[in-house]
């Protein structure tokens, strides 16, 4: 059964620094989109980054310049780089992947910022 797993959240300081993962299990074929969204405490989810399938980046403005999403095709996984974190990115982030037939989305991992 295909399935996404988050993975790389934790603890981190303001200003820190970290890498959150999303692996695919399975064969998921057809992939549009693949996209990173987080939802903190009382919030919506929202959207932070997304990836095309022809590599076009998109980010909320929130992060444009600190986050950068990319993949590695070969590992069927697509990363978050998280710089300059601030404490209102604590949150569980969540990556989806939107396919032809069919949307993915993984149970999240817990980023939280605080000193």
């Amino acid at each position: 059964q295909e399935q996404l797993k988050e993975s790389g959240g934790g603890l981190v300081q303001p200003g820190g620094s970290l890498r959150l993962s999303c692996t695919a299990s399975g064969s998921i074929s057809r992939v549009n989109i693949q996209a990173w969204y987080r939802q903190g405490p009382g919030k919506q989810r929202e959207l932070v980054a997304s990836i095309y399938d022809g590599g076009t980046t998109n980010y909320a403005d929130s992060v444009l310049g600190r986050f950068t999403i990319s993949r590695d095709s070969d590992k069927n996984t697509v990363y978050l780089q998280m710089t300059a974190l601030k404490p209102e990115a604590t949150a569980v982030y969540y990556c989806h992947w939107m396919c032809t037939a069919v949307d993915y989305w993984g149970l999240g991992t817990q980023v939280t910022v605080s000193s």
